[in-house]
């Protein structure tokens, strides 16, 4: 009896530790910086860094910039060298807190979530807010969320001939399914 209810608290902890994080370092961001009548500037990246802290909200995604793909080449070759100089600034950062949020409600059901945090990218800080759909699903928790980055707003200098063929405002959407070790231990 004294193993049975050893073991029973042994899970029951480990349970509870398994859920203070979520994590997955697949998530995917579509970014887009199109221009009506000029070439698609379109790229994806499959190996985002998504991290939810439930007990304290927190949310943290983070991006190696050298892991956007583009349609050419050439394209993806400048978006590196001349306008996020990815090699100076490798990475981009947001971290926040996800507005009333609370691991019990999220369920089948997708809920609208504000996250409040700051991103940093190229060296510049802008403090953002950025709306989240959040719901579980089989494999573990859905995050879809829209980032509008403002280029001016992180010193990217598009050159005057081309300016009028790049978006002022690159649209990214992140997605991610999050899991925690438990789930991942399920999964297997």
């Amino acid at each position: 009896m004294k193993t049975t209810t050893l073991l029973f608290l042994l899970f029951t902890a480990f349970s509870v530790l398994a859920q203070d994080k979520f994590f997955t370092n697949t998530g995917t961001i579509n970014f887009e910086a199109s221009v009506p009548m000029f070439e698609e500037i379109r790229a994806v990246n499959r190996q985002v860094a998504i991290l939810l802290e439930p007990k304290t909200s927190t949310f943290i995604c983070t991006v190696i910039v050298k892991n956007f793909r583009f349609k050419l080449d050439l394209m993806q070759e400048h978006f590196n060298e001349n306008y996020m100089e990815s090699n100076r600034y490798p990475k981009a950062v947001f971290k926040g807190k996800i507005e009333k949020f609370d691991l019990k409600d999220i369920n089948e059901v997708e809920k609208e979530y504000q996250i409040k945090g700051k991103l940093n990218l190229r060296g510049k800080s802008k403090e953002i807010t950025v709306n989240a759909l959040i719901k579980r699903v089989p494999e573990g928790i859905q995050i879809i969320s829209d980032f509008p980055i403002v280029v001016s707003d992180f010193n990217i200098h598009i050159p005057t001939p081309i300016a009028a063929k790049i978006a002022t405002t690159a649209n990214t959407e992140l997605t991610g399914i999050i899991r925690s070790d438990e789930t991942m231990l399920t999964l297997k």
